[in-house]
């Protein structure tokens, strides 16, 4: 298992259309996938749980992976993240 603090920089937060590529990109591991934010632990691979965490940019979100390729998600997920990917 694989826990890592990542700070989001998306342009929008992971609202709308950055949460939809987030649990595009999520479903493609086989790994569990999670976000965690204000106490509040949600699925990577579900819209409504990631849209839920209302995570804006600028605030700082769990990411943990837990799997035989939670190293891949890890360094893709955190990489989109943190990347300026505007909507």
């Amino acid at each position: 298992m694989r826990e890592e603090k990542v700070k989001i920089n998306l342009e929008v937060g992971l609202h709308a259309r950055p949460a939809a590529i987030f649990v595009q990109k999520s479903s493609k591991f086989l790994s569990d996938i999670y976000l965690e934010l204000g106490g509040k632990k949600v699925d990577g691979k579900s819209i409504i749980g990631v849209m839920s965490l209302g995570a804006a940019r600028g605030q700082e979100v769990k990411l943990i992976t837990k799997g035989e390729d939670e190293e891949e998600a890890m360094s893709q997920l955190k990489e989109f993240l943190e990347s300026d990917f505007g909507d």
